[in-house]
């Protein structure tokens, strides 16, 4: 007890104050759309300077050379006096470090200025400047059309059949349910019946006299009625083709030729014939159908051999260049105070960040790209099978930037080049050692294993593990699990199923 109170008697509560140095990261406004902005595509950049100028009256796109343009009050509409227009007299250029000097650090008196600091990132080109000709782009004639779809090709040999008005009905909703293939699936006939208050031999008469249709083939419930319907239509004297479909897909599928061969009771030169005229067959005829959404890819930079040199130039057309309001700027220098002052102030602000962000968006991918150029140089000369490791502090280092940025800005960012259009992080792969101590870059070894693979007798593919011999033949050393990971990254079948008849 004696000892309890003792140590009883040692406990006490005290408040201390000390200090103590922390560094801690504090994400600004500013950085935080400095890094969405990054990370953006190049649509969705479009897409949120569009939502900018739609939301901010403080900031504007800067109209071209031939543009005329009047000034007007944005509450009246009403045209501006001449002395609220902005001045048309030549400026000095001064140096682009001059030009990016932060806001916030900005006097009262510069605050005047906001538009010459808006024009300087106009003026100065974040690199060299090269033109780009239109036919790096498709034509719109190349993107515009006007395609009959499926339904409407379907419905216009309906209304012109020998069918009773109740079986167009039963037909109507038959093409209404087909899917953009022309297939008939998750429907039944019992469905059909129910819901065109029709029995099932009925409908089914229907659907029989549907699949004579154009293209032939379509309203099939699975691909094998599909082929049969088309085997049977194109090639009705073939029996064995038919007799293939019927019975043998699964062992085409296999490559089981020899199955396919005894089944038939033909030799394999037939089969042969047989399955060059099955491949003729559309699997999918309302594909022909489909509609023409094509998305063009449009790269954010450009890489243009000029000489012995590449040269980085970034892709500025669509994204319009920026500037601040010279009302709402004119405005702010007539108020005295107040909300309305503080309101217009936070408008240009937010205008200027983003700008600046934009701007550092743009140097950030024209740096990163030089910086691919330089280690990827002999990929550029040479191909893809010279294209060589390349992770992201590689660059990071480069630019000294950090790998975040890096990984960031060369998410979703294409580059155009003589050798065609590339997602940035293309040019970063792991490295694989070889027998000779040198390392080989992973799309390298890709390009490598399918050349092989295209070079195989395709009577006899080579399996992964051959193909693993023959890559250590080229001092490429790799685990067979590698190469079946590598093949089906190609899209490339396992050798069973690779087999073809010669």
């Amino acid at each position: 007890m004696d000892g309890l109170r003792k140590f009883e008697g040692r406990m006490e509560i005290r408040q201390d104050l000390s200090q103590k140095l922390l560094q801690t990261l504090v994400i600004t406004p500013q950085l935080k759309l400095a890094i969405r902005l990054l990370q953006l595509s190049r649509l969705e950049l479009a897409e949120e300077v569009q939502m900018q100028l739609e939301g901010n009256p403080a900031l504007e796109e800067e109209a071209s050379a031939e543009e005329s343009i009047q000034y007007s009050d944005p509450a009246t509409e009403k045209p501006l006096p001449n002395e609220l227009t902005p001045h048309n007299h030549e400026r000095e250029a001064e140096a682009p470090e001059e030009g990016v000097r932060d806001f916030d650090t900005r006097s009262r008196d510069d605050i005047e200025n906001w538009q010459n600091f808006v024009d300087d990132y106009n003026r100065f080109s974040t690199g060299p400047t090269l033109r780009v000709t239109n036919e790096d782009y498709p034509s719109v004639e190349a993107t515009v059309g006007n395609r009959t779809t499926l339904v409407e090709h379907l419905t216009s040999q309906l209304s012109l059949s020998d069918l009773t008005p109740r079986e167009q009905q039963v037909g109507l909703w038959l093409i209404g349910n087909l899917n953009d293939d022309g297939y008939l699936v998750d429907v039944t006939a019992q469905e059909a019946a129910d819901a065109s208050g029709e029995s099932v031999p009925f409908v089914q008469n229907v659907l029989k006299q549907l699949q004579a249709f154009d293209p032939i083939g379509v309203f099939a419930r699975d691909l094998q009625e599909c082929l049969m319907l088309q085997a049977k239509f194109y090639h009705p004297e073939m029996t064995n083709l038919h007799l293939l479909i019927e019975n043998h897909l699964h062992d085409l599928e296999r490559r089981h030729f020899h199955v396919i061969a005894r089944g038939l009771k033909a030799d394999l030169d037939e089969v042969k014939e047989l399955v060059e005229t099955l491949q003729r067959l559309e699997p999918r005829p309302g594909r022909a159908f489909a509609s023409d959404d094509v998305i063009y890819i449009q790269p954010d930079v450009f890489v243009i051999k000029v000489g012995d040199e590449y040269i980085t130039t970034l892709n500025e057309d669509g994204l319009p260049k920026l500037k601040i309001s010279q009302y709402y700027e004119q405005t702010l220098k007539e108020l005295e105070g107040g909300e309305t002052k503080d309101y217009i102030k936070d408008k240009i602000r937010s205008a200027m960040w983003l700008i600046r962000s934009i701007h550092q968006r743009q140097s950030t991918i024209r740096k990163v790209t030089e910086s691919i150029v330089r280690f990827q140089r002999d990929f550029f000369d040479h191909g893809v099978s010279h294209l060589r490791p390349l992770v992201l502090r590689d660059v990071a280092e480069d630019v000294g930037m950090h790998e975040s940025t890096i990984s960031r800005v060369t998410t979703n960012k294409y580059v155009h080049t003589p050798r065609g259009i590339f997602e940035l992080k293309y040019f970063f792969n792991s490295r694989i050692s070889s027998v000779q101590g040198e390392d080989q870059s992973s799309e390298g070894v890709k390009s490598r294993l399918k050349a092989l693979i295209e070079a195989e007798d395709p009577s006899k593919p080579m399996s992964d593990l051959e193909l693993v011999n023959k890559l250590r033949e080229e001092n490429i050393v790799i685990a067979r699990r590698t190469v079946a990971k590598y093949r089906e990254a190609l899209g490339i079948l396992p050798s069973s199923r690779r087999r073809r008849l010669v």
